[in-house]
């Protein structure tokens, strides 16, 4: 659909929308969907949309409201935390289509993402088609928040990382990210995608803060950073126990990459996902190596325990409720609690603080049995 066919919404618009939102909530009940819009979206939700100058119209078939600026619900999130909590965003409320019409959530995101870098949106748990199409459209989790009446929402995060060539993003969204399929659950394409939006945090940070400290700080150095993020776990195609060096093999292998880079960065880019593991003992060889392991270290607290629970559920299928609950006990004090094996490689990185959560909730025994018991499905 062409640009000049959406439009800012006007007042005379709002009979249009108010059918198109009444037509996507038989939709969502259709889909057993009972609880999202239930009283809202109203006329009033609209007739403000439309004062802000946030609401749009794509053609005659369907809306969508941008809103720049704090959303007020997002203060609080639960089961995870904002990715980005430094740049600003946009929100992405209240879309719909009319019927017999198709392609137009595709529309209204690519127009959001050509108009805004930074994107988050919420939807019910049970929307099933709408976090389809999040998925699709390379959003990332990040945890539960909470409407105004207390019902919860699903929260997703997206960045356009504009530093990298469209072509190197198409070839890692195509090629790279659907590989992630086939892992564990605690490893599949979201695990990908988090770590891709956290190395790029990490490595706009380091290059606003220095450059002059390590020989990749470059004008490609962010290019560098999403590939090796993106390619640091494809080594768990051949098991886990020595996943970082497949990893390195599969990257210096993939010659799709020279389109890009040189011998000399893929070799960089290796490394970093050779170096990557918690368990390592030695810091990695380069500055974005550093990034990928700090980026692929995510100490959310609760993120943590799901992921631990889900890798158990997954390998460990013969293990009982107990049995699951002291495996996850051992691994975390071994690995993250005082004087576990995982180290941080970069001062004042993302993770300092959610460590030292992470550790408070590993010596409070009770309350980690209750979020292990969130997360637990046999």
């Amino acid at each position: 659909m062409e640009e000049t066919l959406i439009r800012p919404s006007t007042v005379a618009d709002i009979p249009l929308i108010l059918n198109m939102l009444e037509y996507s909530r038989s939709l969502m009940r259709a889909d057993g969907n009972m609880t999202q819009w239930v009283g809202y979206p109203t006329r009033e939700d609209v007739l403000d949309d439309i004062a802000r100058g946030v609401s749009y119209l794509i053609g005659e078939q369907g809306t969508v409201a941008m809103v720049p600026g704090i959303e007020p619900t997002y203060a609080y999130i639960d089961h995870g935390r904002w990715i980005d909590t430094t740049t600003p965003y946009t929100t992405l409320h209240r879309m719909a289509k009319a019927p017999g019409t198709h392609g137009i959530a595709d529309i209204a995101f690519s127009l959001a993402k050509q108009r805004y870098a930074h994107l988050r949106v919420d939807t019910h748990a049970t929307n099933r088609a709408m976090r389809h199409l999040l998925d699709k459209e390379g959003f990332v989790y990040c945890g539960i928040i909470y409407m105004p009446d207390g019902s919860p929402r699903v929260a997703y995060e997206w960045w356009r990382y504009d530093e990298v060539p469209e072509s190197l993003k198409t070839f890692i969204e195509q090629s790279i990210i659907p590989q992630y399929d086939g892992f564990d659950a605690a490893h599949r394409r979201d695990h990908a995608r988090r770590v891709i939006a956290r190395a790029m945090i990490e490595g706009e940070r380091l290059k606003v803060k220095d450059e002059t400290t390590d020989a990749i700080f470059t004008s490609h150095l962010l290019p560098l950073t999403y590939v090796a993020a993106a390619m640091h776990d494809l080594g768990l195609a051949e098991g886990r126990e020595t996943h970082h060096l497949a990893s390195g093999r599969i990257i210096r292998d993939c010659r799709e990459l020279r389109r890009w880079f040189s011998e000399e960065d893929v070799e960089l880019i290796a490394q970093a996902a050779e170096d990557h593991r918690a368990s390592a003992t030695a810091a990695p060889r380069s500055l974005l190596g550093c990034i990928v392991a700090e980026a692929d270290r995510d100490v959310e607290p609760e993120t943590i325990v799901r992921r631990t629970v889900e890798y158990g559920l997954s390998h460990y299928p013969e293990l009982d409720r107990e049995g699951h609950w002291q495996r996850t006990l051992q691994h975390l004090h071994e690995k993250y609690a005082e004087g576990g094996y995982i180290k941080l490689w970069l001062d004042d990185s993302i993770n300092v603080a959610p460590l030292a959560e992470l550790r408070t909730l590993i010596r409070d025994e009770a309350r980690l049995r209750q979020v292990f018991e969130k997360f637990f499905k046999l």
